[in-house]
């Protein structure tokens, strides 16, 4: 397999076109989750059942995390890719087929326990629901119809990191629209034929989960898969895979239990307000398109390249491709950090302020987005900064550090929800991903004998230039003769990004440079 050990695949032209196809893919998903969304919104608002509905699908995809893209991310795919490049094709198929087999077995005893346990759990998770048993029972029961989706989007996952080892990102990047049609055929079909909608929207879940595993399976057969029937389960590389993967569980507990203290503290609705668990799934929902659309593609596209070189003992190519990655998403999400917080408001109004979703609703959940969009770029950044770790076969470090940040998110939560509410939990999230990133980056700067954003004054130029923009978006928000809303918002946003580019280019930024010279070129 000597072709893969090829550092063309990994150059950074190879990287920006990788980047791009995982980024058209998730744009079409985010814009059909954004769809889903406003017709959760529209039936269902910020009303109990909607909480119930949000607390369920929470509960399979924490677990999700520890054995699906979470295990892949910190241990198959950088295992994969060593293989792909130090052994046979044979030997690679063999090791596939036991990761896999392995996997179906943990999934399926996870489900299991987990649907038996759901009362329990749900308990655990949402301790505020037991004030009102309706909301309680339905929740534990929307738990058992959806825990089975954990198998199906597991097994995907598992399917998408053989892909990632060959560099094959279009299926993998446009399967998750197939769970968002899913979910808004299933919610319009329910509002209308169900005398209970929100189990109908828990079919839609398992449905979604079921489809996306199958799109899979084509392009896992051109990268020329074979499944052989493991002998036995006891593989060299699957006790590698389990070295790393061990650290990684608790890295994902210790996530896992952040995203728990902000659902326990969200649903205190005494506290923080009626409503709070839906704000923070709406809020974090936006906050998720930008993630996605370049953190998530660039870290995905940056992965199996950062563990190739590792594997090569390259550890120049390793600092040249995270300097890279570093500064490019420090480029985009800089800026629309700051303009995200200029139009929270009218943002959330706008795509979801209709049917049981009222101004009450728009006030918390863009109070949220506000002081969620603040750490937007210190998210994107960690992002990366795990994945290069878990490129580098260390998935200890990251863990210490996230460990440490808990407590830090944890108790800014109980400070900060008193006076601040729901907006306090996001700031708290803020800040604790902000401190994660820079513990990291000394960490793996000291490591690697320097890395770096870019330039000396990249980051300088970058601020300068989003303030900028940022203050234009909030004058041309407030004082642009009235247009209608969603013209005047894409008008506005895209101008605002229009003039960072600009001012980008005039300060001489690398990538605003290379940008221009691209669209000049085209023409």
């Amino acid at each position: 397999m000597s072709n893969n050990k090829s550092q063309g695949k990994d150059s950074p032209r190879s990287l920006i076109r990788s980047t791009s196809i995982i980024s058209l893919g998730t744009l079409s998903s985010r814009i059909l989750g954004f769809v889903r969304d406003i017709v959760l919104a529209r039936f269902f608002g910020t009303g109990f059942k909607a909480d119930a509905f949000f607390v369920a699908f929470k509960i399979p995809n924490l677990f999700r995390d520890f054995v699906g893209e979470g295990a892949t991310n910190a241990a198959i795919v950088p295992v994969f890719s060593e293989y792909l490049v130090k052994k046979s094709e044979k030997e690679y198929w063999e090791f596939v087929s036991v990761i896999l087999v392995l996997a179906l077995v943990v999934l399926s005893a996870i489900t299991l326990t987990g649907v038996m346990a759901a009362p329990l759990i749900v308990r655990v998770i949402a301790p505020g629901f037991m004030h009102d048993p309706a909301k309680l029972e339905l929740t534990i029961q929307l738990t058992k119809m959806m825990f089975p989706y954990l198998v199906f989007i597991g097994m995907t996952a598992y399917s998408i990191a053989i892909l990632f080892t060959f560099r094959s990102f279009t299926v993998p990047a446009f399967s998750p629209c197939l769970m968002n049609l899913a979910i808004i055929i299933s919610a319009l079909l329910s509002a209308r034929y169900l005398k209970e909608p929100v189990y109908g929207l828990a079919g839609g879940v398992l449905v979604g989960g079921v489809l996306q595993l199958l799109a899979q399976i084509r392009p896992l057969r051109k990268c020329g898969m074979r499944f052989h029937r493991p002998k036995t389960l006891r593989h060299p590389g699957a006790r590698q895979v389990g070295r790393l993967l061990v650290p990684r569980v608790f890295g994902a507990g210790v996530y896992q239990l952040t995203v728990l203290i902000d659902t326990f503290c969200a649903s205190l609705s005494s506290v923080v307000g009626a409503g709070g668990i839906s704000a923070i799934y709406y809020s974090n929902r936006i906050i998720q398109f930008p993630m996605g659309l370049f953190g998530f593609a660039l870290a995905s596209a940056v992965l199996p390249a950062l563990s190739g070189f590792a594997s090569q003992q390259n550890i120049d190519q390793v600092k040249k491709t995270l300097t890279f990655a570093l500064g490019n998403i420090f480029f985009i999400m800089i800026p629309i950090s700051l303009m995200t917080m200029v139009l929270a408001h009218p943002i959330i109004r706008i795509l979801f302020q209709r049917g049981e979703f009222s101004s009450y609703s728009t006030s918390i959940t863009s109070m949220a987005l506000l002081f969620y969009a603040s750490g937007l770029f210190s998210f994107g950044g960690l992002k990366i900064m795990i994945t290069a770790f878990h490129a580098l076969q260390d998935t200890k470090t990251p863990v210490k550090a996230a460990a440490l940040c808990l407590v830090i998110n944890a108790v800014l939560n109980f400070i900060l929800m008193y006076p601040m509410k729901v907006a306090g939990i996001a700031l708290a999230s803020a800040i604790a991903a902000s401190i994660d990133f820079f513990i990291l980056y000394y960490v793996l700067n000291k490591r690697l004998s320097g890395i770096s954003f870019g330039p000396g004054n990249f980051i300088f130029k970058i601020f300068f230039a989003s303030a900028l923009s940022g203050l234009f978006v909030f004058g041309a928000w407030r004082y642009l003769p009235p247009l209608n809303d969603i013209v005047k918002l894409m008008l506005v946003g895209l101008s605002g990004l229009a003039l960072y580019g600009a001012i980008c280019y005039t300060l001489q930024v690398e990538q605003a440079q290379k940008i221009y010279l691209w669209v000049v070129n085209k023409k």
